[in-house]
């Protein structure tokens, strides 16, 4: 009984990740690309953040609850979600000047 709830759960998990839709962005020289990218409203979707930079960049959100540091020549996945539509501004923490992002909520 017991193996049969694990197995239950893992399907139940498996299933909702899923459903995420997949948005990727990169940072070169300190730059988000692109710099505005349009996700669905309320969904929770992944966002693949790939830091081709040789230095580390902190992904956080200026608009909503997210920090992730990703180490440089690295990527990193990051849930976020559901969104209202609407316009959520994130930033690289450690190069403000330069990398500055939105998500475009339709």
């Amino acid at each position: 009984m017991k193996h049969l709830l694990i197995a239950s759960l893992l399907v139940a998990s498996t299933a909702v990740m899923a459903d995420e839709s997949s948005f990727e962005i990169s940072i070169k020289d300190h730059r988000f690309s692109p710099a505005e990218l349009t996700i669905p409203a309320d969904q929770r979707v992944k966002l693949i953040v790939s830091n081709d930079d040789d230095t580390p960049e902190e992904f956080e959100g200026e608009d909503f609850d997210i920090e992730k540091v990703i180490p440089g020549n690295s990527q990193a996945t990051i849930l976020v979600g559901p969104f209202k539509p609407g316009r959520y501004e994130f930033v690289g923490e450690f190069h403000e000047d330069s990398a500055k992002g939105a998500l475009i909520v339709k």
